[in-house]
C-alpha cells in the first residue's frame, strides 16, 4: 500500500500542500504563493511546482497513492473541471485533474474546498463518529459541505452544498457577490460583519467606540478580529455585531436542521475563532426557528483541523472512511 496521499489546497493567495498518511497524519506541509493575479499559467506552474516538491519528499511516485486537490467553486468534482472561480482569474473550464495526471502520472481528484473540509472533519476532526454532518466555514465567505453516510453529497451537476448563498432576508439591502440579496454570506461572513459595523458607527457617529480607537478612525480597517477584541473590552457596537452574527447563523442553521436533520454541525473558518460568544448565540437561536424538535440536541461543534483543513480535506477524497485516525 502506498504510504502517502498528496493534498493540495488551492486558494486565491496561496497554495498549501502536504503529505498525509492513510490514517490522517500530516507528515509534511508546504506553502507557495498562488500568483493568481498573473493568470492561469503562472498559478498552475505554482501548483505543479509544489506537487513536484512533495513527490520528492515522499521518496518518489512509488510512495504516493494519489493527488487530491481542493479549490474554490464553482467546479465539477465528477469531471475534474474548475469552471470559473471568482478569485482565480483566467481559470475557465480548466481540466485540472487531467493536467495534473498527465504531468505526474498519478491519479488525481478534484473537490470543492468546503466539501473536502467537511469530509476531513468527519474522518479526522471534530465530527469523528458522526455520519451525517453539515459543515460550515465562515471566513471571507461562507462555504458549506453536506456529508451523508460519510460521503460528500454532490447533487446532479456536482455543485450541491452552496449553503452560503441561501438567502435569509430577501429584503436585505446587502447584495451578495452571487447576485442575490440577503444571502447568509452577505450578512454573516467576515466582510458582512465589518460592513454592518461600519454602518452602525456611521449611524451613531457621536457614540464613543473601542472600534474607532483600534482603527484610529479608519473604519475600512474593521475586521472580525478587531470586532472580537472590541467586544471583549465591552464595546457596545462590537457586541451588537457579534450578537447579530450569531443570530443570523443560528437562524440559517435552524433551517438547515429542518432540511437535513444532521447528526452534528461543524463550524470552521476564521470567524469561528471568535469562539464561545458566537457559538453560544448560535446554539441559543437554533431551537426557536426550526420545526425539528430535536434541534437543541444537535451538537454545534468548532472545527478541529483549523489551519491545515484544506490539505487534510484534499487528501481525504482519496482516504477510506472508517479507519482510526492517528493523533
Amino acid at each position: 500500500m502506498k504510504k502517502f496521499i498528496i493534498g493540495i489546497d488551492v486558494g486565491g493567495t496561496k497554495v498549501a500542500g502536504g503529505l498525509v498518511t492513510r490514517k490522517g497524519k500530516l507528515s509534511q506541509a508546504q506553502v507557495v504563493p498562488t500568483y493568481a493575479d498573473k493568470g492561469f499559467d503562472k498559478s498552475l506552474a505554482q501548483i505543479t511546482h509544489l506537487i513536484g516538491r512533495l513527490v520528492r519528499a515522499a521518496g518518489g511516485k512509488e510512495n504516493v497513492g494519489g493527488i487530491g486537490i481542493c479549490a474554490p467553486g464553482p467546479l465539477n468534482p465528477k469531471t475534474g473541471v474548475v469552471l470559473n472561480p471568482p478569485n482565480l482569474p483566467g481559470w475557465r473550464n480548466i481540466e485540472l485533474t487531467k493536467l495534473v495526471e498527465k504531468e505526474f502520472g498519478l491519479p488525481a481528484k478534484l473537490e470543492n474546498d468546503a466539501n473536502a473540509a467537511g469530509l476531513a472533519e468527519v474522518l479526522f476532526g471534530a465530527a469523528v463518529g458522526f455520519k451525517d454532518v453539515f459543515y460550515v466555514t465562515v471566513s471571507t465567505g461562507i462555504g458549506t459541505g453536506i456529508i451523508i453516510d460519510g460521503k460528500i453529497y454532490h447533487g446532479k451537476n456536482g455543485i450541491a452544498g452552496e449553503g452560503g448563498h441561501v438567502s435569509v432576508d430577501y429584503r436585505s439591502p446587502y447584495h451578495c457577490g452571487c447576485g442575490t440579496y440577503g444571502c447568509i454570506e452577505a450578512l454573516a461572513a467576515g466582510p458582512g460583519m465589518a460592513r454592518r459595523a461600519r454602518v452602525m458607527l456611521e449611524q451613531e457617529h457621536s457614540l464613543p467606540s473601542v472600534l474607532r480607537d483600534l482603527t484610529h478612525g479608519h473604519a475600512e480597517e474593521i475586521s472580525p478580529k478587531l470586532i472580537q477584541e472590541a467586544a471583549s473590552k465591552g464595546d457596545r457596537v462590537a457586541k451588537t455585531i457579534l450578537d447579530e452574527t450569531g443570530f443570523y447563523l443560528g437562524f440559517w442553521l435552524a433551517g438547515m436542521i429542518s432540511l437535513f436533520d444532521p447528526d452534528a454541525i461543524v463550524i470552521g473558518g476564521g470567524v469561528s475563532h471568535i469562539g464561545k460568544p458566537l457559538f453560544d448565540k448560535i446554539r441559543a437561536t437554533i431551537p426557536h426557528h426550526t420545526i425539528n424538535g430535536f434541534a437543541a440536541q444537535t451538537p454545534v461543534l468548532p472545527a478541529k483541523l483549523r489551519n491545515n483543513v484544506g490539505v487534510y480535506g484534499a487528501a481525504s477524497v482519496f482516504l477510506p472512511a472508517g479507519e482510526e485516525a492517528e493523533s
